[in-house]
């Protein structure tokens, strides 16, 4: 078991290296956000400042955090979304509060029973700067975390700065909206899957769209980026989280994340994070693999310790340009057991029962997108009032 979980890890770091060697060519022309010093470095004169940052939160290979203590920038606390300011937590593991002990500085877990920072938490701050690579899915919960930081700043009449990031699957918009019946933290606004928008972009949409509670209005400053484009391809240099840690499960996220709803296995413990999908006793697909427990990345994954077997998926995601409905559809029509294929979290991550209903009445996912296509003509329009870049 030890020599398996090394090997996973050695694994995980070649992966590492050969995304910062490809990332320093495809991404160099983009100017992020945090990159814009003198952009936003004169608002956090004299302020007592928070951040919402993580793993990713860079400039080139310097942890904001430490750029903007080597700048004398007054730092007072520090915010931690799911899985952790070092990302280092695996998917729904509950996160304490506690002391950066690098910096020593306070950190305040916004994952878990305290998603929105209290009036208490916001007391030593002035400002807060977010800094966190998305990757343009729905139900990715940093999203649900800008909505909760911007709903306290804005009711206790503070300032939230954006520092934006390229969002990876920007160039899809796709899926069905949101019904806020089922509003959740991995759904909490009336949008589609894909919403090809940045964080920056995103933020205002919220604030425009009345989404905050009481529809108060954050006082909002988005950092803009230089040379992107949502149709700009990007590799986040270090991983947004730890089970997305390729370009290729990036991409494939968005389709495969209706797994989670289901009994089926998307490769969480094996090397092949959401870019494989399986089940033991399968009587669909070749490609075999076995989910084993690793600490931080997948502590407890779906058919741990189980064969699985099904489709590995790597090749399909240079080709995805909407939401692929087919491989859920094709194991759920292949299950032996359809009344226990998918579990109740499957309607939080659609975000309505409808698609649920539609499969087991046996549309075809050409059926069922052509559904979708009223509220996504809606959607787009709205989008355009808040889009900072071009499509």
């Amino acid at each position: 078991m030890e020599m398996k979980n090394r090997m996973v890890k050695y694994n995980i770091s070649i992966c590492f290296i050969v995304l910062l060697l490809l990332n320093s060519e495809i991404n160099a022309q983009i100017i992020l956000g945090s990159a814009r010093l003198n952009n936003y470095l004169p608002l956090l004169k004299n302020k007592k400042v928070g951040l919402v940052v993580n793993q990713s939160s860079l400039i080139g290979q310097t942890h904001l955090i430490d750029t903007l203590l080597s700048l004398k920038v007054n730092i007072t606390t520090l915010y931690s979304p799911e899985h952790g300011l070092r990302g280092n937590y695996s998917a729904g593991e509950k996160i304490k509060s506690g002391v950066d002990e690098k910096t020593g500085l306070p950190i305040v877990s916004l994952y878990g029973n305290n998603k929105k920072p209290t009036a208490a938490q916001l007391k030593n701050i002035d400002i807060i700067v977010f800094d966190l690579q998305d990757v343009g899915a729905r139900f990715y919960t940093y999203i649900s975390t800008l909505h909760y930081v911007m709903e306290a700043l804005a009711e206790n009449k503070k300032t939230l700065i954006v520092l934006d990031r390229p969002n990876p699957n920007g160039d899809i918009i796709d899926g069905p909206l949101l019904d806020t019946n089922f509003k959740s933290f991995v759904g909490m606004h009336p949008i589609p899957v894909l919403h090809g928008m940045t964080m920056g972009e995103y933020a205002q949409m919220i604030n425009g769209q009345g989404w905050l509670k009481n529809k108060v209005k954050c006082i909002l400053k988005v950092i803009s980026m230089s040379n992107y484009t949502h149709k700009s391809k990007y590799m986040p240099p270090v991983f947004p989280s730890p089970n997305l840690r390729t370009y290729n499960a990036i991409r494939l996220y968005a389709s495969l994340c209706f797994f989670e709803g289901t009994n089926i296995s998307l490769g969480r413990g094996t090397d092949k994070p959401f870019e494989c999908i399986g089940l033991p006793n399968s009587t669909i697909g070749t490609y075999e693999f076995t989910p084993k427990s690793i600490p931080g990345v997948a502590d407890n994954p779906p058919q741990k310790d189980k064969l699985c077997k099904g489709f590995l998926l790597t090749n399909e995601a240079e080709n995805i340009s909407k939401l692929n409905l087919k491989w859920l559809i094709d194991f759920y029509n292949a299950s032996n057991d359809t009344a226990h294929f998918f579990i109740p979290f499957f309607d939080k991550l659609a975000g309505n029962s409808e698609l649920r209903t539609q499969i087991i009445k046996g549309l075809s996912a050409t059926e069922i997108e052509k559904s979708w296509q009223p509220n996504l003509v809606k959607f787009k329009a709205i989008r355009k009032k808040y889009i900072l870049y071009k499509d």
